[in-house]
C-alpha cells in the first residue's frame, strides 16, 4: 500500500516521544525468555530532561534518526533527543521510553508519566563540565522533550529536572513503514513506524530476481544497499534488538519509485 511520501533529513540536537496504539498483529518469531524480560523492560532508572520551546524548528525538519518531519512521519509531538549515553550511536532509534517526574515535588506533576519515542540526537557540550551545563555530556543519562510533552508531568519553570524511566514496548497503528531513496543502484530505505522493541538492528530486502541482500545501517534507521532492484516488487525482513523478525512480502509493487512509502507486516507488542 503506497502511502503519502516524506523526505528525511538530518539534525544533530533532539529526539522525540510519541503516544500510539496499533491494531496489527505480527507473525515474527519469538525471541529467547532472556531478551523478553529483560531488566530494562522492568526497571526505573535516573535521569534528567529538559526542554526546548514549541517554536524550535525541530519538530519540521527531524532529528539524528532520520524520520524527517515528525508530525508527517506520525510521531508528533511524543518524541525526545537522548545523549550520547543513551543514543547507542543512533541503534536506539525508535525505541519507546516511559518517563516521570521525581525528587522535585514543587514542580511535579503528582501521578503522571508520558510515554516517548527516541527520534534525535543531543550532542555533547565539551565546553562545559558534565555538572555545570553540559547536560548531554558522557556520562549524563539526559532526555531533552517538546515543552508540550514536559509540561505533561512537571510545571516548565522546573528546567533541569530529575526524572525516572525505563523502557517499554511500543504501540503503534498501522504496519511497518518502509520509505525508498537513493538514485539508480543506490537505494536507500527508512524503517518506521515499529511496533515492539522499536528500535531495528537488522534489515534484509529482497526483489522477485534477486535472493535475500543485508542492507547496512547508513544513519540512525536509514539502511543502504548497492543493488539494481528496479522494475522488480520489494520485499523486506526486518529484525528488532529483541531478536523477533518480520518478513513484508512485496510490499512495493513492481513499478515502485524513489521517494513513495509502503506499509508492512507490523510486530507483536
Amino acid at each position: 500500500m503506497s502511502l503519502t511520501p516524506f523526505f528525511t533529513t538530518t539534525l544533530t540536537f533532539i529526539l522525540i516521544i510519541t503516544e500510539v496504539t496499533s491494531h496489527y498483529s505480527s507473525s515474527s518469531s519469538q525471541s529467547p525468555p532472556s531478551q523478553q524480560t529483560s531488566p530494562s523492560f522492568t526497571e526505573w532508572r535516573s535521569a534528567r530532561a529538559t526542554y526546548y520551546a514549541a517554536a524550535d524548528p525541530r519538530d519540521t525538519v527531524g532529528g539524528a534518526c532520520g524520520y524527517g518531519d515528525l508530525t508527517k512521519a506520525g510521531y508528533g509531538m511524543a518524541t525526545v533527543g537522548l545523549s550520547e549515553t543513551l543514543f547507542e550511536r543512533g541503534q536506539i532509534c525508535g525505541a519507546c521510553f516511559e518517563l516521570r517526574c521525581v525528587e522535585d515535588l514543587r514542580w511535579c506533576i503528582p501521578g503522571t508519566s508520558i510515554i516517548v519515542t527516541a527520534t534525535n540526537f543531543c550532542a555533547p557540550n565539551y565546553g562545559f563540565t558534565s555538572e555545570g551545563g553540559g547536560h548531554c555530556n558522557p556520562p549524563n543519562k539526559h532526555f531533552v522533550l517538546p515543552i508540550d510533552a514536559f509540561e505533561k508531568i512537571a510545571i516548565w519553570k522546573a528546567g533541569n529536572m530529575p526524572l525516572q524511566y525505563r523502557r517499554i514496548k511500543c504501540r503503534r497503528e498501522g504496519g511497518v513503514r518502509f520509505t525508498v531513496t537513493g538514485s539508480g543502484i543506490f537505494i536507500s530505505v527508512l524503517i518506521s513506524n515499529v511496533a515492539g522493541h522499536g528500535d531495528i538492528v537488522a534489515v534484509k530486502v529482497k526483489g522477485s530476481r534477486t535472493g535475500w541482500l543485508s542492507m547496512g545501517r547508513n544513519w540512525g534507521q536509514n539502511w543502504h544497499i548497492n543493488a539494481l532492484l528496479q522494475n522488480q516488487p520489494l520485499s523486506f525482513e526486518v529484525t528488532s534488538s529483541d531478536g523477533k523478525t518480520v518478513t513484508a512480502y512485496n510490499v512495493a509493487p513492481k513499478d515502485w519509485s524513489f521517494g513513495q512509502t509502503f506499509e508492512g507486516k507490523q510486530f507483536d507488542y
